[in-house]
């Protein structure tokens, strides 16, 4: 392996021999996966000696590669960062008596969280200063914040691995010490018990991190007492704890691809047994909301985009089940939030949300409206059931996020915040627009996009298509200040609303996986197609991008249509599906079963084969791509994209740029804090900059 960085890296192949179904693969660089021991050893082995000097290697090999880019860089970060408020904090909410909020201060990478007693104008007291407990580490993440009853005790999460197992630990409000309880190899999330002495929580399985298992913890015992309330048995379920929004139930929530099951326990009784909300069902999504003496359920039973039901608390099983919204053919329910008097409905039709206020008392109903063509709506921060105020954010492609409060009762509403972009941002210097572009199979494909006003008038513009279509995730459109670096240089910003996600109903997403993925990439290469006929880019100035499972529709499209673009970038991207699919001890791969299909079965192997990036890759050109990943992802394992750069570069035929770069001390999210991982976007840009001659 060469160790000169003005030559690509060149990883030694040491062929391994992959049989199933009769079918033989040979993998040149199966030798790169390391265990997660491997990685960690303070002596490390041969092994795993080659493979970190391969991925140094080839982030020597990006480094100088885009060394001329290392000014425009610096440039592209200080802007990006010189956007973001440094004092900023977030919009106070009141729950159990204490208005909460979070803050950060000039300088500092990680939140503060705090709250004040009963008025806003009462002395500061600090739950977590993030900045100190995330002193001493490479990587820190704190999350799962929950005050017990009483408000004396926190419970909170911590990640010092990015690798999304964490160590639950304890903080005495009233004191502030640290109390000698810590869970390790947790989920992160907990509920609390009514009388503060409880608390619910879930561990992974050691090897897959499944989470599997809900524990009880009696407050001053060690773990080694701790009781185990519930274990599942099927690995195509994640499971996790949580309190109902009213306060009186502690809820374990099963889910899967196909269906969901709830298990419920007073939360004033906890030392009793949970009991099941209605049998399991091999397909049946569904959620539930506790008010007062019913449940609220959105489900998707003979409903395929969902329908509202109700239940009473004594009878929850679905024979029980009234229904109160019927299913609609066009319209989405995509989300509930309750209240006492209230049901508010997150609904999507022809790929916009809408907010639907239901009085449940009056029984009258209504839309709150909005105006721009393409829009994000997301229910923010609700903790009170007896309330009539709503939270909601509200964001666009020019217009930054938004925080309101509505009544309910009385239809006023008041902006609580709107993101500050330091340094100014006039929303009417940009336009956004949505299209629609015909699919292969006559589907039309939604795509939002933004644009700084004048830039049509110099088209064809350089222009960057992202999307993800996976998991029935809808890619919304929000505002983003980093963007801003990139419409400011005569860049269009564009969303592909691809098949996989839900952004056009449960059927949208249905025709986006297993056997019908295929959609996805026929979508996305279409959407190109139609960008380019339009006249808003041409080729050569046409870019993608796409992360984790938009990684795979990276490298699909990079197989199937290479010719399209100038520029690909992959970022932590799952390409190695096939071989990931067939090893249940990988992190999320029984789950996903029905996501992708098992490969232990003939037909859906030899589908998810004639897809799978890495195994199609060809002698034939790429586009100029950029691979970015993570050593401690547990999400999608570094070997996936390091195999796959090293077979492109075995293999390509051109002479376009081929980079990868890995962060050696990070994960699935990337670097954390709020300003370090704008380093890795500062790089992103400039990669594409760099093409288009503006470096």
């Amino acid at each position: 392996m060469s160790n000169n960085t003005t030559e690509a890296p060149d990883a030694p192949q040491q062929d391994s021999v992959l049989s199933i179904h009769g079918d033989t693969r040979v993998d040149p660089y199966f030798w790169m996966r390391l265990t997660d021991e491997q990685k960690q050893a303070e002596n490390p082995d041969e092994q795993t000696q080659q493979v970190l000097r391969y991925l140094e290697d080839e982030n020597a090999y990006t480094k100088s590669v885009m060394q001329e880019t290392e000014k425009l860089q610096e440039e592209l970060y200080d802007e990006i960062v010189g956007r973001i408020s440094q004092d900023d904090s977030s919009v106070p909410y009141f729950e159990n008596g204490y208005w909460y909020y979070t803050r950060y201060e000039e300088g500092q990478e990680y939140p503060i969280y705090a709250r004040k007693k009963e008025s806003l104008e009462a002395a500061e007291e600090i739950l977590l200063n993030v900045n100190e407990l995330a002193a001493d580490f490479d990587y820190y993440n704190a999350r799962g914040l929950q005050v017990s009853p009483d408000n004396k005790i926190l419970a909170f999460a911590e990640d010092t691995l990015s690798r999304r197992v964490y160590t639950i630990r304890f903080k005495n409000l009233e004191t502030g010490e640290m109390l000698p309880d810590a869970i390790s190899n947790t989920q992160g999330d907990g509920a609390w018990s009514s009388n503060n002495q409880y608390y619910f929580y879930t561990t992974k399985d050691e090897v897959t991190l499944l989470s599997n298992k809900i524990w009880r913890h009696r407050l001053g015992e060690t773990v080694d007492n701790d009781m185990l309330k519930y274990e599942e048995k099927n690995p195509s379920f994640y499971i996790g704890v949580y309190k109902s929004k009213s306060g009186e139930y502690i809820i374990i929530g099963n889910q899967s691809t196909l269906a969901n099951d709830y298990h419920l326990l007073r939360a004033d009784q906890p030392e009793g047994d949970f009991q099941q909300f209605t049998p399991r069902e091999t397909k049946h999504r569904y959620s539930i909301e506790h008010v007062g003496s019913k449940f609220y359920i959105r489900t998707d039973w003979e409903a395929p985009n969902y329908r509202i039901m109700e239940a009473p608390v004594e009878a929850t099983l679905k024979e029980n089940w009234q229904e109160m919204i019927p299913h609609r053919e066009d319209v989405f329910i995509e989300d509930m939030e309750a209240f006492q008097r209230y049901l508010v409905l997150t609904e999507k039709a022809n790929a916009l949300p809408k907010l639907r206020v239901m009085d449940t008392e009056a029984n009258e109903e209504y839309y709150i409206q909005f105006d721009e063509p393409a829009y994000l709506l997301t229910s923010a921060t609700n903790p009170e059931l007896d309330s009539e105020v709503l939270r909601y954010g509200y964001s666009s492609l020019t217009t930054p996020i938004s925080i309101y409060d509505y009544n309910m009762r009385t239809r006023e509403q008041e902006l609580k915040k709107r993101q500050e972009v330091v340094g100014g941002h006039e929303p009417t210097e940009y336009v956004t627009e949505r299209l629609f572009a015909p699919a292969r199979d006559g589907k039309q494909i939604p795509i939002s996009l933004v644009y700084k006003k004048g830039v049509r008038e110099n088209a064809p513009a350089p222009l960057l298509l992202y999307a993800y279509g996976s998991y029935g995730n809808s890619t919304d459109p929000y505002f983003n200040s980093a963007r801003l670096s990139l419409l400011d240089r005569g860049f269009i910003w564009a969303i592909a609303h691809v098949r996989g996600g839900q952004d056009m109903g449960r059927e949208w997403y249905e025709d986006g996986k297993m056997f019908k993925k295929k959609n996805t990439f026929n979508d996305y290469i279409d959407c190109a197609d139609y960008l380019i006929a339009e006249g808003y880019t041409a080729t050569e100035h046409l870019y993608g991008l796409g992360g984790s499972a938009g990684g795979l529709l990276m490298g699909a499209v990079a197989n199937m249509a290479p010719d399209r673009f100038n520029g690909l970038i992959a970022a932590v991207p799952f390409v190695d599906v096939v071989s990931t699919m067939l090893d249940e001890s990988i992190p999320l791969t029984t789950n996903e079963f029905d996501e992708w299909g098992n490969p232990k079965n003939l037909e859906s192997y030899q589908y998810m084969l004639s897809y799978s990036p890495y195994d199609n890759v060809a002698e034939q050109a790429y586009p100029n791509m950029l691979v970015t990943t993570g050593l401690f992802d547990s999400q999608v394992q570094y070997w996936e994209p390091a195999k796959w750069v090293a077979k492109l570069r075995d293999k390509k035929t051109d002479d376009n740029l081929l980079l990868l770069e890995t962060n050696l001390e990070a994960g699935h999210g990337g670097a954390s804090g709020r300003f370090q991982r704008y380093k890795e976007t500062a790089l992103e840009y400039a990669f594409m900059l760099k093409l288009e001659g503006k470096d």
